[in-house]
Formats: C-alpha cells, sequence, structure tokens
C-alpha cells in the first residue's frame, strides 16, 4: 500500500484506486487550491506546512489532501482516526515520530481523522508535541471545529473549509473512473447511460467516495448501468447516517421510543448505529438525561442520576470506550419503570403560566423582611409546615383563581405509586 492508500491494481475498492495523487487530479475546492491559494503555494513551493485543520462534509477530500501535504513536503507520513484510538494511540504515534526526528530532523504529519471526536483532554495530548515540532498536526473533521475543538489547539492550527462537490465534479469523476484502464473501470468496459451518472452524482450528494461506491457497485450488477441499476445498487447499500439530516433525527426518534417502549435490545441497536455512524456520544447522553426525567421521571428517581453519571462518564472517557457507560445506562432506561407524570404535570403548569390572568402571590406567602411589609400583611397567617404533624399543613399555596387546580398526578408505576399513596394520605389529613 502506497500513500495514498492504494495497493495491487483492482485490489482496493474504486475510490481507493481512484484517489487523486497530485493537486493537478484533485477535483473541486478550488478556493483552497486553486493558483495562489495558500495550500498550492504550500505544496508547490515544497514548504513546511504549518498544522491545520480541513473542515469540510464527508467525501469532499480531507483524508487527500492530507495525504497531498505529506508527500509535497516530504514528510513522513502517520495516520488513525479518532472513531477507533484513544490517548494510548496519540502517545505510541509521537514516540515514533520522536525517534524519526532524532535520525533525519524531520517532523512527522501526524493526520488525525474525525478528529472532532476526541475530548478535550485527548485533543490537548497534541499541544506539547505540536509546540515543539514533533509532529505536524492535520485534522479532518465534518463538524464546526469552533464548536467541537478547544480553543489551545485551534489557536496552533489554520482551518481551512472544504465544500461538498458540484453535481458536474461528481459527473467529471464517474468518466475519469469509466475511462481509467489502470486504477479504474475502463479494462471492464462498462457502459453508462447518461442519465445513469446523473442518478449518481444525485444520491451522491456531492460526496465522491459515495458516487464512486455506487458506480462500483451499479458496474457489478449489471455491464449496462442505467439509472434503474444506479437505483437497485443504492438500495443494495446501507445509507450513511447523516449527522445533519433527515436521518439523523429518525435514528434518534428511533432511539427515544425503544427506550420508551422498555426494548433494550432495540435501544442498544440505534445507538450503535448512531455511534457507528459518526455521531456525538455526548448528543447521545444528552438525550437520554431528558428522557430519564421525561419517560421514567419519580417512578425511579435513579434514573437521572444514571443517565447523568453516563454523560460525565462519556465527556471524562472519550470514545472509543465511551460505549460502555452509554451501553449501561440505556439497558437501566430501558428496563426502568415509566412515567411521564412529572413531565404532563409541567406542561400543564406552564399553560396555566401562559394563558390564565396572573394574580398576585397570597399575602401569607410573601416574604416580610421590613416592618411596614409585615404592618400591611405581608406574611401574615403563615402555617410553617414543619410546627404540623408529618409537615402537613391546611393551607392555600396557590393563586385564588387557581386554588383547586390540579398538575401532579402520580401513576402506579414503580416509587411513583408510593409517591401516589403518600400524597393521598396528605390530603385526607389536610
Amino acid at each position: 500500500m502506497d500513500l495514498f492508500g492504494q495497493t495491487a491494481k483492482g485490489s482496493a475498492p474504486l475510490a481507493d484506486r481512484m484517489r487523486p495523487r497530485s493537486l493537478e487530479e484533485f477535483l473541486g475546492q478550488e478556493e483552497i487550491i486553486g493558483p495562489g491559494r495558500p495550500l498550492s503555494l504550500l505544496l508547490h513551493e515544497k514548504k513546511m506546512p504549518p498544522s491545520l485543520i480541513f473542515w469540510g462534509p464527508p467525501g469532499s477530500g480531507k483524508t487527500t489532501l492530507a495525504r497531498l501535504v505529506a508527500s509535497g513536503s516530504g514528510l513522513p507520513f502517520a495516520q488513525f482516526s479518532a472513531v477507533i484510538s484513544g490517548v494510548k494511540d496519540v502517545r505510541e504515534a509521537v514516540e515514533t515520530a520522536r525517534r524519526r526526528r532524532a535520525l533525519d530532523g524531520k517532523p512527522t504529519l501526524l493526520f488525525v481523522d474525525e478528529i472532532h471526536r476526541f475530548n478535550r483532554a485527548q485533543q490537548d495530548a497534541f499541544l506539547p508535541h505540536i509546540e515543539d515540532g514533533t509532529i505536524v498536526l492535520v485534522g479532518a473533521t465534518t463538524e464546526n471545529p469552533s464548536f467541537e475543538l478547544n480553543a489551545p489547539l485551534l489557536s496552533r492550527c489554520r482551518v481551512l473549509v472544504l465544500r461538498a462537490l458540484t453535481d458536474a465534479e461528481i459527473r467529471t469523476l464517474l468518466e475519469r473512473a469509466l475511462a481509467d484502464p489502470d486504477r479504474g473501470l475502463g479494462r471492464k468496459r462498462v457502459t453508462v447511460e447518461p442519465d445513469a451518472l446523473d442518478r449518481i452524482a444525485l444520491l451522491a450528494n456531492g460526496d465522491a467516495r459515495q458516487a464512486l461506491n455506487l458506480l462500483e457497485v451499479a458496474a457489478e450488477v449489471a455491464p449496462s448501468v442505467t439509472a434503474q441499476t444506479v437505483q437497485e445498487a443504492a438500495q443494495r447499500k446501507i445509507a450513511r447516517y447523516d449527522r445533519d439530516r433527515e436521518e439523523h433525527y429518525n435514528l434518534a426518534s428511533a432511539f427515544i421510543k425503544s427506550l420508551r417502549g422498555s426494548d433494550p435490545h432495540a435501544a442498544l441497536y440505534w445507538m450503535a448505529r448512531m455511534l457507528e455512524g459518526g455521531e456525538d456520544p455526548l448528543f447521545i447522553a444528552r438525550r437520554m438525561v431528558i428522557f430519564a426525567s421525561e419517560d421514567v421521571g419519580n417512578a425511579d428517581p435513579r434514573a437521572l442520576t444514571v443517565a447523568v453519571s453516563a454523560k460525565d462518564a462519556v465527556d471524562f472517557v472519550g470514545m472509543p470506550e465511551a460505549w460502555i457507560p452509554l451501553a449501561q445506562a440505556v439497558t437501566y432506561l430501558a428496563t426502568a419503570p415509566k412515567s411521564n407524570a412529572s413531565y404532563a404535570a409541567m406542561l400543564e403548569a406552564r399553560n396555566d403560566v401562559r394563558t390564565v390572568r396572573h394574580e398576585g402571590v397570597p399575602l401569607h406567602l410573601r416574604n416580610a423582611p421590613t416592618g411596614m411589609m409585615r404592618d400591611v400583611g405581608y406574611g401574615k397567617g403563615y402555617q410553617y409546615a414543619h410546627d404540623y404533624e408529618g409537615a402537613v399543613v391546611r393551607q392555600q399555596h396557590m393563586p385564588d383563581n387557581l386554588k383547586d387546580r390540579v398538575y401532579y398526578r402520580p401513576k402506579e408505576a414503580g416509587y411513583e405509586a408510593t409517591i401516589k399513596k403518600m400524597m393521598e394520605e396528605r390530603k385526607k389529613k389536610s
């Protein structure tokens, strides 16, 4: 395998074989690699590159540009993915880079794919090695670096923004792959109808890798590729999870509804789909914190503690191990008794606040820090609950126009059944 991830002819996927080996082969991104643009000048003049962050959608060329920077600058190249790597991998890569530098004086260009998946502590691990020149860091991210990368790391890197490829650029890429006899499909003599290329470009949505993968699958289905062939090939592929589009919300919805339905198996499956697709584990943890209050509530008050602890563990541990506390929280929440009584109660109270005329706080409930306030009746007649048996008093705590309103109706689920019984007994005493 060479620097560009290409193995023996024809043995690698089409998307890897067609990976550009020079700026001249690279399609799109003229804003950063066009004549006189920063990356173009850097590569043509073979200067020492600064640490870089490539920010752009999937299939826009982030990994290829990182490899071009490494080859153009003559630096040793190493890479790993933040999805499956941790601090240990960072340390090992840095130690290898340190030994190389002791031999030839050159830093190693360390490429980190999905760098936004590292937590703050993991990102901080790069800082001293960037500072002392052991590594030149090049990170790739599909997420806004301002939100996902910490300030110290961002201050040491230059951010270059990539865009999704246009349909015309995708078509050019596909035509190259069809014509290339060495790295592409030229020797297979695949015939492709023009509308099939249009369909691939539409389905790829600006993602070069998706487009080439789809072309390769379609060419395996039939030697003559039509729009119908492309559609069949697309249905055979697992749809890519997209954090910014409909599938993101569909999977998140399936996850929450599986938890609500007390199905731990389905909840684990949908969470795995999200994590494998690149979802931020903290997004999943936040959803579970909300779920613990909204759907479990007082049926099991410990659920919120479990969810918050899982969120803290994810933030502390980071990927790739963060899935372990997430799985524990998922199975706990899915199997816990369920009640949305607190959630429903708050919705009713909020509706009254928004729709019912506001009356003043009853005088006996008002704060009376001064003599004048006491003279006009503030706090008069207030019954201190701890002076009464069971801390229960017959006292109006609502405004007059809402004095008989009931919001919280505990259910017979889990601990909430105990709460319901206590409320009924207190009502009898009062």
